[in-house]
């Protein structure tokens, strides 16, 4: 099979491509580049099962970041098993056609316990006494060792929270060619998040945009031209495209002041969503919301409040899911997409003052949705950078602490993703130098973009 990467610029769409990404620019005019439509929803783990399957949610399982567990009653965001996703993926495929083909999956999603040859994830350590230091996992096991021995400990602070940087794109850039050289894979698979940051922290018009598109461009070139010079066709892609947004929806807080949400007061005064015993509650996911129902009586109540709250433009019940593929056990009861402007919040207290510990921090397992604001520290606060040094030097020195520096403020996000973009240039990109791999339309369906990495791989059969 033909050696094949697949580069996951993340939200990088049309729109970007210009005077700031001259490399990408050029490189695309030399084949060919069409959108991706958006699915629902247009969110990491969603998108990129269904890129690497060619199923949709309501077949792979994957019906956003995270969802309810009903059977356990607990919220679950960003677990990282591929035992969760119900179908094979494409290089299980691959396999049948060639007993020598090998797969390396640099930070896609679901990673861990996959069939893929090489793998490197996000997996930082979380020792007995709070704290939580970088890391990363890997198969085989010595690979991270191998990687971390070369390149330093995986920058986990830069991946995500206040301190999200180029950096963190760049360690895995470079060990996706240490990995090459090592192992010489037929298909790698590379994530790079970078414009995920400013483009949700600040919005598409903020001063800090161009240098961050001038990174990744400079990123994507370096990557590109290892991979073409040793004769790998490059297939560049996104999941979504970021676009403007002022309006945080807080759905769980209307249902609380309805009375059918729940939480437990706890001694400290700070409250936690409780799930089991809840009638109604949502877990938000950007700009979609699963809306799980356990009082089925309430269901056309919770209908009614749903469209009468501003920001949200569509309301999927079973018929809409079908339409949207997102049918599934795990889905919600009912499913609240925002309208252009909006995204949904998982905050579920009536006073920041009982606002539960974990609000404050980077915790994306413990949260009962998705948090934005986690790529703030908190503008409230004086001397903040003397207040996080402080807080490192008692952990430092063994104590523990709460490194409580975010705020409780969703105004302050400015981009947003997770709906369908009503523009074709804020859609998902989708490019080759190889044209004829690429559908032969105006517009790729997301469920193709597996067909389209197994024509590049079959190109040399």
């Amino acid at each position: 099979m033909k050696k094949t990467v697949v580069i996951n610029v993340v939200g990088l769409c049309g729109a970007l491509i210009g005077e700031h990404t001259p490399f990408l620019k050029q490189w695309i005019a030399k084949g060919r580049a069409m959108p991706v439509e958006n699915m629902l929803p247009a969110v990491t783990c969603s998108v990129q099962t269904t890129y690497l399957t060619g199923k949709w949610p309501s077949e792979h399982g994957i019906v956003g970041n995270g969802w309810y567990d009903r059977a356990e009653c607990e919220v679950k965001f960003w677990k990282q098993s591929n035992k969760l996703v119900q179908v094979p993926k494409v290089w299980d495929e691959a396999r049948l056609h060639d007993p020598d083909f090998t797969v390396c999956n640099m930070f896609w999603w679901y990673n861990m316990y996959s069939t893929a040859d090489y793998s490197v994830t996000p997996r930082p350590q979380y020792w007995a006494d709070g704290r939580k230091t970088p890391d990363c996992y890997s198969h085989p096991a010595d690979l991270r060792d191998k990687l971390q021995e070369q390149l330093g400990i995986f920058p986990l602070f830069d991946f995500w929270g206040p301190r999200t940087s180029i950096r963190s794109s760049r360690w895995i850039a470079e060990a996706s060619k240490l990995v090459d050289e090592w192992h010489n894979p037929t298909l790698t698979l590379i994530y790079l998040p970078h414009l995920d940051y400013n483009f949700q922290r600040f919005g598409t018009q903020h001063p800090t945009i161009p240098e961050d598109l001038r990174q990744i461009d400079a990123l994507c070139a370096d990557l590109i031209q290892f991979y073409e010079r040793l004769g790998a066709e490059v297939l560049l892609l996104s999941e979504y495209g970021i676009t403007d947004v002022s309006h945080p929806i807080h759905l769980n807080r209307l249902f609380r002041q309805k009375g059918w949400l729940q939480v437990r007061h706890e001694h400290d005064a700070t409250e936690l969503l409780d799930a089991g015993a809840s009638r109604v509650f949502a877990v938000a996911d950007h700009q979609l919301a699963h809306i799980y129902i356990n009082d089925s009586t309430l269901l056309l109540q919770v209908k009614s409040l749903l469209q009468q709250t501003e920001g949200v433009e569509l309301i999927l019940d079973e018929q809409g899911k079908k339409v949207h593929h997102l049918t599934h056990e795990r889905a919600g009861d009912l499913v609240a997409v925002a309208d252009t402007k909006s995204w949904f919040t998982y905050y579920y207290w009536l006073d920041d003052r009982h606002a539960p510990d974990f609000a404050r921090i980077v915790d994306i397992h413990k949260k009962p949705g998705y948090d934005p604001v986690e790529m703030f520290t908190d503008p409230q606060k004086p001397l903040m950078p003397l207040r996080i040094g402080w807080k490192l030097l008692k952990k430092k020195l063994g104590f523990r602490m709460l490194m409580d520096v975010i705020p409780l403020d969703a105004s302050l996000i400015g981009g947003s993703h997770g709906r369908i973009a009503d523009r074709p240039e804020d859609k998902p990109l989708l490019a080759a130098r190889y044209v004829s791999c690429l559908p032969n339309q105006v517009i790729c369906a997301p469920t193709e973009v597996y067909h389209v990495i197994m024509r590049l791989l079959n190109r040399q059969a």
